[in-house]
Parts: structure tokens; C-alpha cells; sequence
């Protein structure tokens, strides 16, 4: 069996996890990109640097989770961390792509975007749903035709005022927000590391504020 394809240890698939944004610096402090940032702190962790993936047009990094969850000793899941290089509404492509790569259904992918229903530096995980406005989750629907993949929800706010919320979205954290921002990111990246070891039921009780 390839170990691209499955867990060389376990027989199980790995987890895809990708962050959603827009790729360039002009980008990269707006709140439309925290899964950008997410996905960064989870690399981070890793240790493992993201390397371009020409089949998908995007940067991925592949490794293993140090902890087996539940089971003493065991060996963490892999898990593939995703960096799609386009921009948003074009981003079903690369995921399909990344998911067809490495044999991966959808009900093992985890996306982390920015949600503007819930309060800054709250978050919600689920599995399934719509895409409620949100161009990136519409175009990963539309490529898999499916809408059964886990979504990490990170908290962004509505616009002050009549602020349009795509402006909204394409506009830079607050400076108080900048210095909560971190804590935000990290409790993000703890939540994507509890779903893959200890499964959706225990990480919503511990994470979705």
C-alpha cells in the first residue's frame, strides 16, 4: 500500500487540513486569511516546513501527530497541512486536487476559515453544513460535491457600523485584536489536533465557546 495513500503504521488514511486565504502579502494580516495563520501555527508545531505541491498549486506539509489520543503509545495520525496558493473563490480546485493525490475522502478534511457569525476569539468545530456566504467553503462544495468534510470556525466578527462585510473580511485585525490574535491561533491549532486524536464529540465540548 502506498503511504501516500494510507497511514503506513495504522492502514488509515491521513487527514487533510487547509487553511483558507488569499496567497501575497497584501493579504496576509487581513481576517479573511486566519486559516492561513492556523494552518502556519500547526506547521510550526510539526516542524515540518510546506513544500510546493505543483498538482495542486498549493503548499503542503506532511507528518505525524505526537499523540495517539485515547490510546497510551500510540502513534498520532498523519496528517497533511495544506496552503492553497489562489485565492478564495478559486480554492475547491486545489483541495479536490490535494484529496485525489493522496486518496483521501472528504469526510477526512478539515478547513479553517474565518467565520463572521461568531465573536472574535470564539470558534466553532462541526462537520457538515452549508457554506453560509463564505466564498472559500462555496467553492470547496462545489469541487467535491459534497458539503460532509469537518469546518474549524474561527470567530472574526461582524463589520462595526454599515461596514460592507466583504470589506470587512479584506481588512486587517484591530490593534487590540493583533495582540489577542495569537492566543486565538494557537487554541485553534489545539482544537485541529483534538478533532484528528480525540474525535468531534470531545473537541466540541472543549472547544466551541
Amino acid at each position: 500500500m502506498s503511504e501516500r495513500r494510507a497511514d503506513a503504521v495504522t492502514g488509515a488514511e491521513p487527514w487533510v487540513v487547509i487553511g483558507l486565504g488569499n496567497p501575497g502579502p497584501a493579504y496576509a494580516g487581513h481576517r479573511h486569511n486566519v486559516g492561513y495563520l492556523v494552518a502556519d501555527e500547526l506547521i510550526r508545531r510539526l516542524g515540518t516546513p510546506f513544500k510546493a505541491h505543483r498538482a495542486s498549486r498549493s503548499e503542503v506539509a506532511e507528518a505525524r501527530l505526537a499523540s495517539g489520543g485515547q490510546v497510551p503509545g500510540a502513534p498520532g495520525p498523519r496528517v497533511v497541512v495544506v496552503r492553497p496558493r489562489c485565492y478564495m473563490n478559486e480554492i475547491g480546485g486545489p483541495t479536490k486536487a490535494v484529496l485525489k493525490f493522496y486518496g483521501v475522502a472528504p469526510e477526512r478534511l478539515v478547513a479553517i476559515h474565518d467565520e463572521l457569525d461568531l465573536p472574535f476569539d470564539t470558534m466553532r468545530v462541526k462537520l457538515g453544513g452549508g457554506d453560509n456566504g463564505h466564498n472559500g467553503l462555496r467553492s470547496i462544495r462545489a469541487s467535491l460535491g459534497t458539503g460532509e468534510f469537518y469546518r474549524l470556525r474561527v470567530g472574526i466578527g461582524r463589520p462595526p457600523g454599515r461596514q460592507d462585510p466583504a470589506d470587512f473580511v479584506l481588512s486587517n485585525y484591530s490593534s487590540a485584536e493583533r495582540k489577542e490574535l495569537p492566543f486565538q491561533v494557537d487554541r485553534a491549532a489545539d482544537a485541529v489536533e483534538s478533532l484528528l486524536t480525540l474525535g468531534l464529540a470531545e473537541t466540541q465540548q472543549r472547544f466551541n465557546s
